[in-house]
């Protein structure tokens, strides 16, 4: 075993000798580099990644949580000031699910859970109206946390007592209820959330109205249904709609001006602005209308016709008659008197045309807005940013051009039948200069990948492929060495050694081995020379 060590260590010293400083410095760095990626990588694959099994919490029910994960052998963290408690990322599902049924956490709060573990026969009714009042006040609470943003929430009810005879002055005791939030930092709730809380609350106790709920936040801020449901409320968000769409236009018809301008000049030449006037007065009218079918004649479409042709001729056709009273000088109804003769003729014609109209009812509710006016104002950057007159004027009306059509278009109709080109070319300013200060949007791109990740995975590359190197060349060296010793050892070769001491006698004979060896025919010579002597 002795021998065996030193010459692994006689082989690695001349091995390291052999070596250059160059490479000598490579292999060193080598070994390095593989001995710090393996160490990261075994960091990596072993470290214990924990994740949040509760947040939020009292430090009771942490140490509640705690002591069972002691007693199961868990390793855990306790983190965000004693509020929270992590455990390896793999076990967080299983350890929610077994500490949920063993009834973990226990907030020591009274909810509906209460009754059915603590109701007996000894409960009085003002022990039940008070832990009646502190479930719902738990219940409420939970529900609440649900809510997007709501991390924890306090409610406190006030409950008018219910008595068999009520009095007239307690028919207007209503409830009303006080919540504090606790929410995120920056939580803005919106008005479907807000609503959504004091409907919550308002439809879990009877007689509570929404206008006895207030509800604030840890920062004293208040949210105020009042703002939605009231009448002057309801004007202010109505204000808030109007404000809301008349930015929503001017933004639209922005972003498509920017857009046609930065297709002509460039993206970053051009800075847009629009301004605009927004009637929202609403009109709800009934009209009846009675239009001539053609209109050219004025004249309505034809239905039914009727008409009536008479003709009379005789003689003695006089009318006669006698009066009803007679006087010498005068006839006192001037009837025609007979005469006995004449002729008569008679002729009627008559025609009547029932002719039918266009008639028309509309019942007309106008658009919840119109726009009355529009400005648009656009700030081009020439091509050469100190020369203004390096863009060609043509461009320059083209834009103004297209800009007044687009004001023309959006203007409502009515409002933009009476403006004249020039009123309309005055809507629109179109100034070229130099754009300072322009701004600038940095696109960060991320990785799938983290960088660092490729730099270690190449230097473990790198490493292996360097050691596979060495050691192959080694392994090289270390076999033609070997070749070159046996092929030493065997060139060297000689009679082994024996004991005994060297005289005249061995000499010769050791002389005449080797001659036998490498010169047979002197060597036979020799022999056949002493035979015939003899």
């Amino acid at each position: 075993m002795n021998d065996r060590l030193t010459k692994i260590k006689s082989d690695f010293t001349n091995f390291w000798s052999s070596r250059s400083k160059r490479q000598k410095g490579t292999l060193i760095g080598l070994i390095l580099g593989v001995v710090i990626v393996a160490a990261l990588v075994t960091f990596f694959m072993t470290r214990v990644t924990y994740e949040p099994l509760y947040s939020n919490l009292t430090t009771a029910e942490v140490g509640q949580i705690k002591e069972q994960l002691d007693t199961a052998g868990t390793k855990y963290e306790i983190t965000a000031g004693g509020t929270a408690i992590s455990v390896p990322k793999d076990q967080v599902d299983t350890l929610k699910v077994s500490l949920a049924s063993a009834g973990y956490p226990k907030s020591g709060e009274i909810d509906y859970s209460f009754f059915s573990q603590n109701a007996g026969f000894g409960m009085t009714d003002n022990e039940f109206n008070v832990l009646k009042v502190a479930s719902v006040q738990t219940e409420l609470a939970n529900l609440m946390k649900n809510i997007d943003g709501v991390k924890d929430a306090k409610v406190m009810l006030s409950m008018p007592e219910q008595s068999t005879f009520v009095s007239d002055s307690e028919k207007n005791k209503d409830a009303s209820a006080s919540i504090v939030l606790n929410t995120n930092p920056g939580q803005e709730f919106t008005e479907e959330q807000v609503k959504t809380l004091y409907k919550l609350v308002a439809k879990s106790v009877p007689n509570l109205s929404t206008d006895n709920i207030v509800i604030t936040n840890q920062y004293n801020e208040y949210f105020d249904l009042a703002a939605t449901d009231s009448a002057e409320g309801a004007n202010v968000a109505n204000a808030g709609t109007q404000l809301t769409l008349k930015k929503q236009i001017e933004k639209d018809i922005q972003r498509q001006v920017q857009s046609i301008l930065g297709s002509i000049m460039g993206s970053g030449k051009a800075i847009v602005s629009v301004t605009s006037d927004i009637d929202f007065t609403k009109e709800n009218r009934e009209e009846n209308l009675v239009k001539p079918v053609d209109k050219e004649n004025m004249s309505g479409i034809e239905i039914s016709a009727q008409k009536i042709n008479e003709s009379y001729a005789g003689t003695n056709a006089g009318a006669t008659g006698t009066p009803e009273a007679e006087t010498t000088t005068d006839n006192f109804t001037n009837y025609q008197e007979d005469t006995g003769s004449g002729n008569g003729d008679y002729e009627k014609t008559s025609e009547t045309v029932n002719k039918e109209v266009n008639r028309i009812k509309r019942q007309i509710a106008e658009s919840p807005y119109r726009v009355r006016d529009l400005g648009i104002q656009v700030v081009v950057e020439p091509p050469t940013a100190d020369d203004p007159t390096s863009l060609d004027p043509t461009t320059q009306n083209d834009i103004k051009t297209m800009l007044a059509s687009i004001v023309r278009t959006s203007i409502d109709k009515n409002e933009a039948g009476t403006l004249s080109d020039a009123e309309v070319e005055q809507k629109v300013i179109v100034s070229v200069q130099k754009l300072n200060g322009k701004p600038v949007t940095d696109i960060a791109t991320k990785s799938a990948i983290p960088w660092w990740v490729w730099v270690i995975g190449g230097v473990l590359v790198a490493a292996i492929a360097l050691l596979a190197f060495f050691i192959i060349r080694a392994r090289r060296r270390t076999a033609e060495e070997e070749y070159y010793e046996e092929e030493e050892f065997t060139s060297l070769e000689v009679d082994d050694i024996s004991d005994e001491k060297e005289t005249e006698g061995t000499v010769r004979r050791k002389q005449l081995e080797k001659m036998a060896k490498d010169k047979p025919e002197d060597f036979a010579k020799l022999l056949r020379s002493w035979i015939s002597e003899e």
